[in-house]
C-alpha cells in the first residue's frame, strides 16, 4: 500500500465518499424541497363558506342587471318613448347596468366572511429538517412561498453524511388530514407523491454525482 497506486486507491475511495456524501445531500434536498413546494397554502377565496357568500352576491348582482335589461326592453319596445328623430324623449332614460367596481362594492361579490387578514403559508413554514433525531418544534410566521424553509432545508442538508438518519416532518395537527386529501390543492398529498418519486429522484441525484 505505498507508492502512487495506494495514493490514486486513497484518492477515489476519498472521491467516492464525496460522491455518496452528495449524492444522498441531493435526494434529501430534493424530497424536502418537494413536499415544501406541493404544500398547500390557505385561501380564503376558496373557503366554503366564502364561496356561498359570493356565489349569494353575485346572483344578486346578477339580478339587477338583468331587471336592468329588462327595463330597457319594455323602453325600447314603446314607440312613444321615442321622438321622431328616433332619439329618446325627455325624462326618458335607460337604465344602466353595474360596473365592475359596483358590483364589488355595492355587491360585494368578492368578498369575505371568513380569513379577511388571513395569511396563508404557515404549514409550508413549519416543515422541519434534521439530522439524528427529530425536530419538533413549531413556527408561527406563514412562510407562503417556503423559500425560508428550503433555505433551512438547504442549510441543514450540507450536514447531512453517509450513514446518519435525516428527518423532515411537520408538526402542525393538520398535516395529516391535508396529506389525505383534505385540500383541492394538494388531492394526492405531498410525501405519497414524493415517496412515488423517490427512485426518480435517486437515479437523477446518482447521474449528477458520478465519480
Amino acid at each position: 500500500m505505498n507508492g502512487s497506486f495506494a495514493e490514486n486507491i486513497r484518492d477515489f475511495a476519498e472521491r467516492a465518499q464525496a460522491g455518496i456524501d452528495a449524492t444522498i445531500r441531493e435526494i434529501v434536498i430534493e424530497i424536502g424541497s418537494s413536499v415544501i413546494r406541493m404544500s398547500p397554502v390557505g385561501n380564503p377565496e376558496i373557503w366554503a363558506a366564502n364561496v356561498v357568500h359570493r356565489q349569494a352576491n353575485k346572483r344578486a348582482a346578477d339580478d339587477y342587471d338583468f331587471k336592468v335589461s329588462v327595463r330597457n326592453t319594455i323602453i325600447n319596445l314603446n314607440e312613444s318613448n321615442f321622438t321622431k328623430a328616433g332619439n329618446l324623449k325627455r325624462g326618458v332614460k335607460y337604465a344602466k347596468p353595474l360596473t365592475k367596481t359596483e358590483r364589488d362594492q355595492n355587491f360585494n361579490v368578492n368578498g369575505l366572511v371568513a380569513g379577511k387578514d388571513y395569511v396563508g403559508g404557515r404549514f409550508r413554514a413549519n416543515w422541519n429538517f434534521s439530522i439524528g433525531s427529530v425536530d419538533n418544534s413549531f413556527r408561527i410566521h406563514p412562510d407562503p412561498t417556503g423559500a425560508e424553509a428550503t433555505a433551512r432545508l438547504v442549510a441543514g442538508a450540507i450536514e447531512f453524511k453517509a450513514g446518519e438518519t435525516a428527518f423532515i416532518v411537520n408538526n402542525l395537527p393538520y398535516a395529516i388530514p391535508l396529506e389525505f386529501g383534505h385540500s383541492t390543492q394538494a388531492p394526492g398529498g405531498m410525501v405519497r407523491v414524493t415517496v412515488a418519486r423517490f427512485q426518480q429522484i435517486v437515479l437523477e441525484a446518482i447521474r449528477n454525482n458520478q465519480v
